[in-house]
């Protein structure tokens, strides 16, 4: 399967944009499929000295109900993404780190979207207070390390990059 060249925009937001591809299928045909370009996001396991964690409960619209994550945000464009979670971790979640350390990163949607998250563990936290965006309305909750496990393994997480981050931040340390 080969993509095009002469995709077009068919529509522009703050954060994204939408794309239509032409995709040549094996057979030859040639089919148009949606593509959500994205800037890339960053998320943060905030971990402090005692081991346990920084969670957040955000209110998500696409939903209709509040999730239990960690902070997490976009990239603006050209932003390095270690920057972006010490940004992202201060405006969430109230802490600021002495270091941001990265985990991994993956594609949250790669059938449908560009967007490569990148996952960060943040440790020497000090709470500095939340810096909130005025449509955000995000809860602070610490867990420890085993409740958030158990809390993916019961289902009240369901953010899938929180899942993410959580286990290979416990498989891989």
């Amino acid at each position: 399967m080969n993509t095009e060249s002469n995709e077009r925009r068919v529509l522009t937001s703050e954060k994204f944009a939408v794309d239509l591809v032409p995709v040549t299928l094996n057979d030859g045909r040639v089919v148009d499929k949606h593509r959500i370009t994205h800037p890339g996001a960053v998320i943060i396991l905030p971990v402090l000295d005692d081991g346990r964690v920084v969670m957040i409960r955000n209110f998500r619209y696409s939903v209709g109900r509040e999730l239990w994550e960690l902070p997490a945000g976009t990239l603006e464009v050209g932003e390095d993404p270690a920057l972006c979670a010490g940004r992202e971790l201060i405006e969430e979640a109230g802490y600021e780190a002495s270091s941001i350390e990265p985990i991994s990163a993956f594609f949250t949607m790669p059938g449908l979207c560009t967007e490569r998250m990148h996952a960060y563990v943040a440790r020497g936290l000090t709470h500095v207070g939340q810096a909130l965006e005025e449509n955000e309305h995000i809860e602070v909750e610490i867990v420890t390390m085993d409740d958030a496990l158990a809390m993916i393994r019961d289902g009240r997480i369901e953010d899938g990059k929180t899942i993410a981050t959580l286990l290979m931040h416990h498989v891989y340390g």
